[in-house]
C-alpha cells in the first residue's frame, strides 16, 4: 500500500475562497503528544500530594484519547499533533510491530505525525509496515519528515520520494493556512536506529529554513515545526530560524511545566518563549513521555502572522485509582477527608487531570492485551530489591522508582549492568560483555520478574553477537560510546555498560581519553587486572551496536573485518533464560559496576 495523502488537508473550518493572509488575527489550540513508545496501557505514577506520597494509575492511550475528546469539545481551531517515537518500548510493539499503536492512533486521528528515530528500529521495511497500518484507517494522517529522503525503489519510496513521507502539511484553520513541517533528529536516527544506508538524513536547521522559505513563498505565514529533535536542540533551532512561530517537540522525553511540588522535575516552562532570528516570539513545547501527558498550547497570531501570545498547560493524566502506604509499608486506599484532600489538591492545579479512559480505545486495546496476557505474565524469577534504571551516572530522571536517582548517581544503572552480566552468561565464547544504556528501557522493581518485564526491559529486535577485539579496540569503542553519549547531536543511550570490564570516567579529559583505568576480569575468575592494548578478547554485544550504531564505530569496523559471529540468540529471551537460571537478581557488588567513578564535564 502506498500512503500518499494530499499535501493540503481538509479544512478544520471550511470557508469558501479562503485566503491565508486575509489580515485577520488567528488563534489555534494545539493538542500534542510525543514519545508514547507503545505504552498503550495505563501505568502508575507517584506524586507528593497533600503532603504525602500518593500513587495514581496514570496515562495510557485510552486516557490520552479521552482528554483529547474533552478538550476538543470546548476548544475551537484544534490541531492534534504527534511528535514521533510512537513505537518500540513494550510488548505491544514486540508482538504486534506497530499494528496496535496504529489502530489506537487512528481512533484519535492526529492531524500530523512526525517521524522519530525509533520509527526506524525495524528498518525502512518495518517503518513501511507501520505506516501501512496507520494508512489502513480513515484518518489519512500525514507523516512528516522534511529532512528524511528515502532512495527511489526502496520500501518508503517505491515510486516517488513522497510515497510515504511528506516534508510538510498545510491546514486551513479559521479561513487561514497553517504550515506544519516535520523534522527528525538526523545523526541519532542514523547512528542509533536501523534506516537503510541509502536513506538520506539532511541537516535539521538548513532543512527547516528551506521548508519555511518554501511555505512563505506560497503565502503561508504561520509556521509550526513538528520536531523529534530534543528540547535543548529545539531551543537553539527556534533562535536560529527566520519565520518560525511554534515548535512542538519530542525525543528528549522532557517534562515541561511546574511540577516541583509533586516531586517531578521539569526541564523548563510550558510553553518556553524565545525570539526567532527575526526577533519575533516563538513558542517551544514538549509533552513528556509514555502517554502520560497531553500538551495543550494556545497560539495567537496577529493580522501580519506574528505570534502575539502563547499560553497553555501540560495535562498530567491521572486516574481516581489512588493508593498510599501506611507506617507498616502496606498499601491502602485513602477515603473520607484524606481522599477529599487529595482530590482537592488535584482539582486546584490545572496541570493535574482525573481522566476516565475512553471506552472505544480501551476496548480496542483489550483485544491486543488479551493476546499478550498468558505469555507475558509467566514468572521467571525474583528481584530481591529495586534494580534502578539510568543512562549516564548522575543524570537522573530515567527511573520511575522513588530513590533510584540517588542510587545511580555514582555508578549508573543497576539493571543495565545486570543485562550485560546476563549476556556474558549466555554467550558461550565471550570474555566480556558491553551493552548500550539506551537498549535497556525500564527499571525492574523488587518482586516477581515476568517474561513481559524482560521484553519491556529489552524491546528491540536484537540478537547477541560475539566480536573478537584487541584491548586497544575495546578502549577505543568504550570512549567512542561515552563521547557520543555526551554529544548534543549524539544519544545519551550510547553510554556503555559492561560485565567483566570496569573503568573510571572523567568527562573533562580530552576526547578519546575520558574513559580510563580500564580493567578486565577473567570470565571464571575474581581477579581484576589492567586491560592492555595487546589483549585479544571476545566481546558479546547486541546486534545493533555490533553494526557500529549508537557511536560504537569500532564495533562496526570489527564486524566489517569479519571478526563478528551472530549467535542468533534473541537478547530479551537471553535475559529471560538468565533469570530462570539464576533465580534471583540483586544489585551488583560495587566492584562489579562497570563505571567505578564518574566525573561530569565542568
Amino acid at each position: 500500500m502506498i500512503r500518499k495523502p494530499a499535501m493540503v488537508l481538509i479544512p478544520l473550518l471550511a470557508l469558501a475562497g479562503c485566503n491565508d493572509d486575509d489580515g485577520s488575527p488567528l488563534e489555534v489550540n494545539i493538542l500534542h503528544i510525543n514519545d508514547h513508545h507503545s505504552h498503550l496501557e495505563a501505568d502508575t505514577l507517584s506524586l507528593t500530594i497533600a503532603g504525602q506520597e500518593t500513587t495514581f494509575e496514570s496515562g495510557g492511550f485510552a486516557r490520552i484519547a479521552s482528554k483529547i475528546l474533552e478538550r476538543e469539545a470546548v476548544l475551537d481551531n484544534v490541531l492534534k499533533l504527534h511528535s514521533g517515537d510512537a513505537v518500540t518500548g513494550t510488548l505491544y510493539f514486540t508482538s504486534f510491530e506497530g499494528e496496535a499503536d496504529a489502530e489506537l492512533m487512528n481512533l484519535v486521528c492526529f492531524d500530523a505525525f512526525a517521524l522519530g528515530n525509533h520509527e526506524f528500529d525495524r528498518g525502512d521495511e518495518g517503518l513501511k509496515q507501520f505506516l501501512d497500518y496507520l494508512a489502513s484507517g480513515s484518518c489519512n494522517t500525514p507523516v512528516l519528515a522534511a529532512n528524511v529522503k528515502p532512495a527511489l525503489g526502496t520500501p518508503l519510496a517505491p515510486v516517488a520520494e513522497d510515497d510515504y513521507l511528506q516534508p510538510y502539511a498545510i491546514r486551513e484553520i479559521g479561513g487561514q493556512r497553517v504550515g506544519i513541517i516535520g523534522i527528525d533528529i538526523a545523526g541519532k536516527t542514523q547512528a542509533s536506529s536501523s534506516p537503510l544506508a541509502s536513506t538520506e538524513f539532511l541537516d535539521e536547521t538548513a532543512t527547516a529554513q528551506a521548508m519555511i522559505n518554501e511555505l512563505q513563498a506560497d503565502g503561508v505565514n504561520k509556521i509550526v515545526l513538528l520536531t523529534h529533535y530534543q528540547y535543548r536542540n529545539d531551543l537553539v533551532l527556534a533562535q536560529a530560524l527566520s519565520g518560525v512561530d511554534v515548535i512542538i517537540g519530542g525525543d528528549s522525553h522532557t517534562l515541561l511545566g511546574n511540577f516541583d511540588n509533586y516531586g517531578l522535575t521539569a526541564g523548563g516552562a510550558y510553553p518556553t518563549e524565545l525570539t526567532n532570528a527575526d526577533g519575533d516570539k516563538v513558542c517551544v513545547v514538549q509533552a513528556w513521555q509514555y502517554a502520560q501527558v497531553l500538551g495543550e498550547l494556545t497560539v495567537a497570531w496577529d493580522a501580519d502572522g506574528k505570534v502575539t501570545a502563547c499560553t497553555g498547560v501540560p495535562h498530567l493524566l491521572l486516574s481516581d485509582s489512588i493508593s498510599r502506604e501506611n507506617d507498616q509499608g502496606e498499601d491502602y486506599r485513602p477515603a473520607g477527608s484524606e481522599l477529599q484532600a487529595i482530590l482537592a489538591a488535584v482539582a486546584a492545579d490545572p496541570q493535574l487531570s482525573l481522566v476516565t479512559e475512553d471506552a472505544t480505545v480501551a476496548s480496542a486495546l483489550q483485544r491486543y492485551t488479551e493476546q499478550l496476557d498468558t505469555f507475558r505474565n509467566q514468572v521467571v524469577g525474583t528481584a530481591t530489591e529495586d534494580l534502578c534504571l539510568e543512562r549516564i551516572p548522575g543524570a537522573g530522571g530515567r527511573s520511575a522508582i522513588e530513590g533510584c536517582d540517588a542510587q545511580t548517581r555514582d555508578h549508573g544503572s543497576d539493571i543495565s549492568n545486570l543485562v550485560a552480566q546476563a549476556f556474558l552468561y549466555l554467550s558461550k565464547n565471550a570474555d566480556v560483555a558491553i551493552q548500550n544504556g539506551g537498549g535497556v528501557r525500564t527499571d525492574i522493581p523488587q518482586g516477581d520478574i515476568t517474561i513481559g518485564d524482560a521484553y519491556t526491559l529489552l524491546p528491540f529486535a536484537n540478537t547477541l553477537v560475539d566480536l573478537t577485539m584487541t584491548g586497544a579496540e575495546i578502549r577505543q569503542v568504550l570512549n567512542e560510546a561515552a563521547d557520543f553519549a555526551h554529544d548534543p547531536n549524539g544519544s545519551s543511550g550510547a553510554y556503555p555498560y559492561a560485565a567483566g570490564l570496569r573503568w573510571n570516567v572523567d568527562m573533562s579529559r580530552a576526547a578519546g581519553e575520558r574513559l580510563f583505568n580500564i580493567e578486565v576480569r577473567d570470565r571464571d575468575g575474581s581477579v581484576w587486572r589492567a586491560l592492555t592494548d595487546a589483549d585479544v578478547l571476545n566481546v558479546v554485544t547486541n546486534s545493533f551496536t555490533a553494526g557500529g550504531r549508537d557511536g560504537y564505530l569500532t564495533f562496526g569496523t570489527v564486524t566489517n573485518d569479519g571478526r563478528a559471529v551472530d549467535t542468533f540468540l534473541d537478547y530479551a529471551q537471553s535475559f529471560v533464560d538468565y533469570v530462570e537460571a539464576v533465580g534471583t537478581l540483586n544489585k551488583p557488588a560495587l566492584s562489579d559496576y562497570s563505571t567505578q567513578s564518574y566525573t561530569a564535564a565542568p
